[in-house]
């Protein structure tokens, strides 16, 4: 089965709103071995719509449709697909009662354009929508589908889960399996000239993704087949034949992250962690708290951003600083030092260095950036070289320094 997407709204055209439905409806798409053939935006114009509609079943044997199902006058994908369909709208009384208990709840009055949003196409089969007034809509046209839902992305996700994907399963002769193996440290050639021989022995039903982002690469495994158990095995058996390949930058599987797996590790073995952060500003801090339980583990972190900081607070000496600068190995390590003294943990993570755009030197250009992890009687360092962009070494310097406590940890 071949599917289209496409989203509806003046907004996403001209970029006020990032259209994260593709993303996700292809990723669901995926998971059942339905082939996402294409993915297009129109604007809030009836003729667009219809013609975008038109395109798109010419090509797929299903049509995701999101936005343009609110109560505003700006919202005519309801009307464009009457029209489409050569049918008159009708007022859908359930939907009509349930906004009313909706707003009854609220204690608010409905507004007289909610009862435009019960006027629905003939021949629609209403999908619930579970987490706001707008429902989703399911039609069936010369043996192919349309399936509509709202533009707002929680929205839309609940139809999904909740009606539309258990629709197509059970249509599915096939199971689809994923495995992720998440890296860190190393770009998607490097990754895949140390795999190639692997991948090239993968039988037709086993397929694998590069995902990449900001120094990391996640890897998906994917295999189709009927039988589970041994599409299980085969799916496991190239995920371990891959692993263990590139163990030194494999860091986790699935959904985890770094800061999860650091803190896994931190409360596994009942450790105390801080940090101390110049040119990332508190962004692996933030990282780090961002994982639910984080204060079992995480103590605090110091942002010295000027060297006064660095001398007065996390007593760097300034000997260090004029003979090294506040960009250099033994800063960092003394920074280590200091942040395990204030915050009265275990171990710490330091980074220093040159974001950019400006600050750098022949010696030291932008995107130098030194990184400690460590305790009080070991620690270990590493020097990155980013590029020039500004936001993109904060970000990279921010993953490689969790990265690094994370393997300080994990081998302590």
């Amino acid at each position: 089965m071949q599917a289209a997407i496409i989203t509806v709204g003046d907004e996403i055209l001209i970029g006020q709103v990032i259209d994260t439905n593709s993303a996700y409806l292809g990723q669901k798409l995926s998971e059942i071995g339905i082939q996402l053939k294409k993915t297009f935006s129109v604007g809030d114009q009836h003729n667009e719509i219809i013609l975008g509609l038109s395109q798109a079943l010419n090509e797929s044997d299903i049509v995701f449709m999101t936005g343009g199902l609110g109560p505003t006058k700006d919202d005519i994908t309801k009307k464009a697909i009457a029209d489409f369909l050569g049918v008159e709208l009708f007022f859908h009384q359930e939907t009509f009662d349930r906004i009313k208990r909706i707003f009854d709840r609220m204690e608010r009055p409905m507004s007289p354009s909610h009862n435009d949003q019960c006027l629905m196409p003939q021949g629609v089969h209403i999908l619930k929508n579970s987490m706001g007034t707008a429902p989703g809509m399911l039609f069936y046209h010369q043996g192919k589908r349309i399936i509509s839902m709202p533009g707002v992305p929680y929205e839309m996700k609940s139809i999904m889960e909740e009606e539309v994907m258990p629709i197509l399963r059970a249509e599915s002769p096939n199971v689809i399996l994923h495995k992720t193996i998440l890296t860190c440290g190393v770009g998607e050639t490097t990754i895949e000239n140390k795999i190639s021989d692997i991948v090239s022995s993968f039988p037709p039903n086993i397929k694998i993704a590069y995902l990449p982002a900001l120094a990391q690469v996640r890897l998906r495994i994917s295999g189709i087949g009927q039988n589970e158990s041994e599409l299980q095995q085969l799916v496991t058996h190239y995920t371990n034949l891959i692993s263990d390949r590139i163990s030194d930058v494999v860091y986790g599987y699935g959904e985890t992250s770094l800061e999860k797996e650091i803190y896994s590790l931190s409360i596994e073995k009942g450790l105390k962690i801080g940090t101390a952060e110049s040119c990332t500003g508190g962004l692996i801090a933030s990282k780090l708290v961002s994982v639910p339980g984080s204060s079992a583990y995480f103590m605090g972190g110091i942002v010295a951003y000027s060297n006064d900081i660095k001398i007065n607070i996390l007593k760097v000496d300034k000997d260090t600083l004029a003979e090294h600068g506040a960009v250099s190995e033994a800063t960092v390590m003394e920074m280590v030092d200091g942040a395990i003294e204030v915050l009265g943990v275990d171990m710490a993570v330091a980074v220093s260095g040159i974001a950019g755009p400006d600050g750098g030197t022949l010696e030291k250009p932008v995107g130098t950036i030194w990184i400690c992890a460590g305790s009080r009687h070991h620690k270990v360092t590493y020097l990155l070289k980013a590029g020039k962009d500004r936001e993109k070494n904060i970000e990279i310097a921010s993953v490689y320094a969790l990265n690094l406590l994370r393997k300080f940890i994990s081998e302590t």
